[in-house]
């Protein structure tokens, strides 16, 4: 079988793609030809060595395929059956542990770029129906981090606002989920052209921030001065002040990513007084993921896919990811 294995001390250059014999299922595990991969700002990092792997470490949290054989005591899957990945294969449910996040395929075990891969039933929740397995691929970090920060930690409902900012892949997936539970949309971007899919894809007002320093107050102009009732928060110190000042009192903030860094000077009376609630969202668990895809399935909804590229050419699709060019999700066609 081929796959990828990137090797110390990590960069595009490092990405060797390799022949090995394919592994075998033992009892609890399922043996899965994957046929798709998408990348996420973590691969990223993972792959330019910012964040600690062994030599020789298969990169990429996330992949779908088909099962094509089970191990002993596995009756969650059978042959045939089309799977996705687990961001937390050990976060089944309920909240998070420091046991039920401690591996993280990609990361502390190998992962996804290659063609099989063997790992316990619970590593994998069945695609939706009618999915590629190119779109059941970009499902695993993206989408269970906007499922999560919106509808479990946020728990939208119709008639809410909700800001979304830039057009990262959790941003789009929050849109979408956004619409389909009955919010209005607010987004941002600096590119004039991303404004224009957005509001294709649904957004109801979109805010250029280039052009709109402020944003946090025309969000608020635009809601009769309320605020919105979500914020999807992607940027970091940079774009927090903005993203308190947008909410409403009572508002909630899903706190997601690190765009602009990893440290943040926050008003600390502007949180309280306001009684804004900050939810920290890391991905989500095996269950949300399955509830996630039951709503995908009954809402009919498709994940924004902006390129795909085969295997051998990781390192391009990386570069491709890191020239921030795109619109949805990077893959990889395995």
């Amino acid at each position: 079988m081929r796959l990828v294995r990137l090797r110390a001390p990590g960069g595009l250059g490092n990405l060797d793609l390799v022949e090995e014999d394919p592994p075998q299922p033992g009892p609890g595990e399922v043996l899965v030809r994957i046929r798709a991969c998408a990348l996420n700002l973590r691969d990223d990092f993972a792959v330019h060595g910012k964040t600690p792997f062994a030599d020789g470490r298969v990169p990429l949290s996330d992949g779908a395929g088909e099962v094509i054989a089970v191990g002993g005591d596995v009756d969650a899957f059978k042959p045939g059956d089309s799977v996705v990945s687990v961001f937390y294969p050990w976060w089944l449910d309920g909240d998070m542990t420091p046991s039920t996040r401690r591996d993280i395929p990609g990361e502390s075990f190998d992962g996804f770029a290659s063609e099989y891969v063997c790992m316990p039933a619970h590593a994998f929740t069945r695609a939706p129906a009618g999915y590629t397995h190119v779109e059941a691929a970009t499902l695993t970090c993206t989408g269970v981090t906007a499922w999560r920060g919106l509808v479990v930690c946020g728990k939208v409902k119709p008639g809410d606002t909700v800001l979304v900012l830039g057009t990262g892949s959790v941003s789009l997936f929050a849109l979408q989920f956004a619409k389909a539970a009955g919010a209005r949309v607010i987004a941002t971007s600096s590119d004039e052209r991303k404004l224009e899919r957005l509001k294709r894809l649904g957004a109801d007002t979109v805010i250029n921030y280039n052009s709109v320093p402020d944003w946090g107050q025309k969000v608020r102009d635009l809601t009769d001065g309320r605020g919105v009732d979500h914020v999807i928060e992607v940027g970091g110190p940079a774009t927090l002040a903005q993203s308190i000042k947008a909410c409403r009192t009572g508002g909630h903030i899903a706190l997601i990513g690190v765009l602009t860094g990893f440290a943040a000077e926050v008003s600390i009376p502007a949180l309280f007084s306001n009684q804004i609630r900050i939810s920290g969202i890391s991905i989500g668990s095996r269950a949300d993921q399955e509830d996630m895809i039951r709503a995908i399935e009954a809402i009919r909804l498709k994940p924004v896919v902006d390129r795909h590229f085969p295997l051998q050419d990781i390192a391009t699709a990386f570069a491709h990811y890191e020239s921030q060019k795109h619109f949805g999700k990077v893959c990889l066609e395995v």
